[in-house]
């Protein structure tokens, strides 16, 4: 049986009395690694927000390893769910790479002796000069920082807000591959993702939010498979998937190039 580590019951949030988001029932599961994506005001971040207690429901409750954010502070709610930031420099506050792990281990309460373990392992893990400053980093190298101080702090689950911002392609993948192997460890993984390929290539389940509403959750290939509802949410496919579907039905569902070379081959058999 399935272990619930997330639940929205009936959520609501409102702000100066316009709705952000509207009556939202959500379960996600321990191991999943769901993807959040809508078009720009569909409610993704305030989703995301309202996961950690950063956002209260105005109505509705919101569940994490079974408790009410309600009834639990934000900072005990850290230390089960760490938060992952679009822009890293709203996460970044010391002087060294060495001083802004151990800051947020600091803050979770660990003692001297397992911060000095974490920090000593997440350096090596991530191959970092402690005494590097960290606005001497490129922005790609920056985020990994940032997540190198969640992974630290092994949470059991991470919520990421459009984690892939701003990098390129090679810093997507590293900062990706992390986020993969954590998942692979355990850790549940929310992400709020605006590129179709990202959550193609990494998610496992798939919520399509629109206008605050949650329009639909299912399997990844699934969703992705059905333009009419992401017409609706006003998303595209993924490229390779969009390319198949102008092709006819013979190439409908593709969504790789190894998928389109494997059914040209079926198709020049026939």
């Amino acid at each position: 049986m399935n272990e619930t580590v997330l639940e929205f019951r009936n959520v609501c949030f409102s702000y100066n009395s316009t709705a952000n988001v509207n009556n939202l029932n959500v379960k996600i599961n321990k191991g999943d690694f769901t993807a959040i994506i809508g078009s720009n005001g569909a409610g993704k971040s305030t989703f995301s927000k309202l996961c950690n207690g950063l956002l209260q429901p105005s109505d509705g409750e919101v569940f994490v390893l079974g408790e009410s954010t309600g009834r639990k502070k934000v900072s005990d709610l850290a230390k089960h769910i760490g938060f992952l930031f679009q822009n890293p420099d709203r996460q970044i506050c010391c002087n060294t790479i060495r001083e802004e792990i151990e800051f947020s281990l600091k803050n979770n309460g660990f003692s001297k002796d397992e911060i000095q373990t974490r920090v000593e392992k997440t350096i090596k893990d991530f191959n970092f000069n402690p005494e590097t400053e960290p606005y001497n980093m490129s922005r790609g190298q920056r985020q990994r920082l940032c997540l190198a101080c969640l992974i630290a702090l092994n949470p059991e689950i991470l919520i990421l807000d459009e984690p892939t911002t701003g990098l390129d392609y090679r810093e997507c993948m590293e900062v990706m591959s992390y986020i993969k192997k954590l998942n692979e460890n355990g850790t549940t993984v929310i992400m709020v993702c605006h590129d179709m390929e990202v959550v193609l290539d990494f998610a496992k389940e798939i919520i399509v939010m629109n206008k605050g509403q949650i329009l639909a959750q299912g399997k990844t290939r699934d969703i992705l498979s059905d333009k009419e509802l992401l017409g609706k949410a006003r998303l595209l496919q993924p490229q390779i998937a969009a390319t198949c579907s102008l092709l006819g039905e013979k190439f409908q569902n593709i969504f790789t190039v190894e998928e389109m070379i494997d059914r040209l081959k079926t198709i020049r058999r026939l």
